[in-house]
């Protein structure tokens, strides 16, 4: 009698008989196709060509296949700001909002997830968007990028297959807001191109603590056109004033049930308070003469020039101030498009670009109702908008006089700008070669930059991105698959790959000569901690009735003076009475947050820790997961003895004869009374450095 597994492969074989996917692929309307990894382009290295039907369908299809929800990037949050150069930029660029440090240019920014929709978790192991719209008195310039600067394909017409693969499975709509499963991996596994972009999604850049705390990159290379005419290529940079900081999987997975919209919250808690966030704006700038100086290809989306090779140079800061009114009219309308370019950024023949200059638009022709969305307030540009298109679905316009160009009757209005003036002008570059589905050699190595990434990283991180490769090779069903991606790990690094495969049940693979040993230090979270600053980070502190009220008020004084924000925890909402007999307000009861939900955890002295094993179970568990987390923790007088009984290998705790110690992020001082200015300046100078990490286990 045959088992279930073998019925059911039966029946997929029989109606794979019957089923077209069994034959040539094919167009919508039957044309067969010999090849769908590249774009019909000029050449190998050329701009893509608008004759290639195959593309536009594919694309087209693809586009419109969710209403109303954005097919990616679905769910997102949005703020507005302002953007300001540091000084003129008219060496390299006439656009005009990079040349006074005197004019603000207003910005929206929308943040997301990629994979999921709109009602996922915050949290999920993912890409995050960072796309910008700088309205600027020359049209609106959308900078679209993500939080990595690479992309999982090369050109454009992939897209569709990989987005396919990496949304949730057809057959059962599963899993939401999640990488780790089949399809993603099958993919991957055929394609290593996309595994520079992999290695970043199994980081720990692919859970930021927080959208104020994130990178941003262009991904492409553009270009830049100053007045006379002469291009520079460019990529792209945001880099946070706080430091980049990520979450650990563990506490992420929490932070998804105890707050899924935990960086939601965090984005706009941080304006509403006041507490602006702000990215420095910074270019990587490469002479046209050098395009072929480099071990890659600058049209590669899935490259880096890394940092060493070529300096971010920084020229502008971002400030976003103020909350959308309206969540739906504001961050969830607002259309950003690659090919909304402005005088003197130009665009290159990256394939992947190419695709998305097509994309996004027809897109937001579906999504947005028609081709008006350009009227809706978050999309509005400040420059004024003079042109003959009109009707459509939503023109809010009242036009009047003539519609067409040349014409009399309207006094020949609107007439083209003069040239030579502000007009944009597209960049004159030949471009020459057969039409071919073909591409250039020079995108063949796929492994150099994935090990160079490997390379850079700190141990704990290199942990880290073997521990996720762990899970999400482990969610697979598919053993073939699992296998085949470590073959390519590989290829990458013989360690990684050895490690992986340890952990995911398949043949360790065969020793191989590492793809790079180059390394780029600046890839690294360690060197990218931020300004030494505490501001916004949250801080809880643990009270019961009879806690030392004077630590409390000198720890919360001196936190509170650097910015940070500090939150008192008890068993029950309401009030403690505190060693002086005074009242104090709880913030939030024990049970309703947990540890994932703070940056730093302090125990002041009191019955809380008198004696340890009377503790309350909730503060220990709070204490505990901190403390594995790698976060901050801080413990004055009898508090030192929550942390004791933990009984955590290997760390040093204060005693009689040494009062403050300081030791792996953990900050002890049994001494009665306030806390002392040594406790306070090493508290804050542990918060600052945002997680420890190589602490031993606690034992209990």
């Amino acid at each position: 009698m045959a088992s279930p597994a073998d019925r059911k492969q039966e029946q997929r074989e029989a109606f794979r008989a019957d089923d077209p996917a069994g034959g040539p692929l094919t167009t919508d309307q039957g044309v067969e196709v010999d090849h769908t990894d590249d774009s019909l382009a000029a050449g190998e290295r050329g701009p893509t060509l608008m004759e290639d039907f195959h593309f536009r369908e594919k694309l087209t299809r693809f586009d419109h296949e969710r209403i109303p929800e954005r097919v990616v990037h679905a769910r997102g949050a949005g703020a507005y700001g302002y953007f300001e150069p540091y000084e003129s930029c008219a060496e390299f660029t006439r656009a005009a909002f990079l040349q006074d440090p005197a004019v603000r240019t207003p910005v929206f920014v929308r943040f997301s997830t990629v994979q999921g929709p709109k009602g996922s978790a915050d949290t999920v192991r993912d890409v995050r968007g960072f796309a910008t719209k700088f309205y600027t008195s020359e049209g609106n310039y959308d900078l679209v990028g993500n939080n990595f600067p690479v992309f999982f394909i090369q050109d454009g017409v992939k897209f569709p297959d990989f987005v396919h693969a990496v949304k949730p499975e057809p057959h059962n709509d599963i899993p939401t807001g999640a990488s780790a499963h089949d399809t993603l991996w099958d993919f991957v596994s055929l394609q290593p191109e996309t595994l520079h972009a992999i290695m970043w999604l199994m980081s720990d850049r692919a859970i930021p603590r927080s959208y104020r705390m994130m990178q941003g990159f262009g991904v492409h290379t553009f270009r830049f056109v100053n007045a006379d005419g002469k291009g520079t290529f460019v990529k792209f940079h945001w880099k946070p004033r706080l430091g980049v900081h990520s979450l650990v999987w563990d506490e992420a997975q929490e932070c998804q049930g105890r707050d899924p919209d935990f960086n939601r919250r965090d984005l706009w808690d941080a304006i509403e308070a006041g507490e602006y966030p702000e990215w420095e704006l910074g270019v990587q700038l490469v002479p046209e003469e050098d395009e072929f100086a480099f071990d890659f290809d600058l049209l590669d989306p899935t490259k880096i020039i890394p940092e060493e090779q070529v300096p971010v140079r920084p020229i502008g800061r971002m400030v976003l101030d103020r909350n959308p009114e309206n969540f739906f009219a504001e961050t969830e309308q607002v259309a950003f498009h690659t090919a909304n370019v402005v005088p003197g950024i130009d665009f290159t023949n990256d394939p992947l670009l190419q695709a998305r200059n097509f994309s996004y638009l027809d897109t937001q022709l579906i999504r947005l109702g028609g081709p008006n969305f350009s009227q809706l307030p978050v999309n509005r540009p400040v420059a004024p908008v003079r042109n003959n298109q009109r009707d459509g679905y939503h023109q809010s316009a009242i036009h009047s006089g003539t519609n067409y160009f040349p014409n009399s009757l309207g006094g020949g209005c609107p007439a083209h700008a003069g040239a030579g003036g502000s007009a944009y002008t597209h960049y004159a570059e030949r471009v020459d070669g057969h039409k071919i589905r073909r591409r250039s050699p020079s995108f063949q190595d796929h492994y150099s930059q994935p090990a160079m990434f490997w390379n850079s990283m700190a141990d704990w991180e290199k942990q880290h991105i073997v521990e996720a490769f762990r899970f999400e090779l482990g969610k697979v069903g598919a053993m073939t698959v699992r296998a085949r991606t470590v073959e390519h790990l590989a290829k990458v690094d013989g360690e990684l790959a050895v490690q992986v495969a340890r952990g995911v049940g398949v043949p360790e693979p065969a020793a191989a000569e590492a793809a790079s040993k180059s390394a780029s230090p600046a890839l690294s979270l360690e060197s990218l901690r931020g300004d030494g600053s505490i501001r916004t980070r949250q801080i809880a502190v643990l009270v019961t009735d009879g806690v030392d009220a004077e630590q409390i008020t000198s720890v919360r004084e001196r936190l509170a003076a650097e910015g940070a924000v500090v939150e008192a925890l008890a068993a029950t909402d309401g009030t403690i009475t505190g060693s002086d007999g005074e009242t104090y307000t709880v913030d939030r009861a024990l049970p309703t947050v947990a540890s994932v939900l703070y940056d730093a955890v302090l125990l002041p002295g009191g019955p809380v820790g008198t004696p340890p094993t009377a503790a309350d179970p909730d503060a220990v568990r709070f204490v505990r997961d901190a403390y594995r987390h790698g976060k901050p923790v801080g413990a004055l007088g009898s508090g030192v003895g929550v942390l004791s009984a933990l009984e955590p290998e290997g760390l040093r705790l204060s005693t009689e004869f040494q009062r403050v110690v300081a030791d792996q992020g953990v900050v002890t001082d049994t001494s009665p009374g306030p806390a002392s200015e040594e406790f306070l300046n090493a508290f804050v100078d542990v918060i600052a450095a945002h997680r420890h990490w190589g602490r031993g286990p606690v034992r209990r």
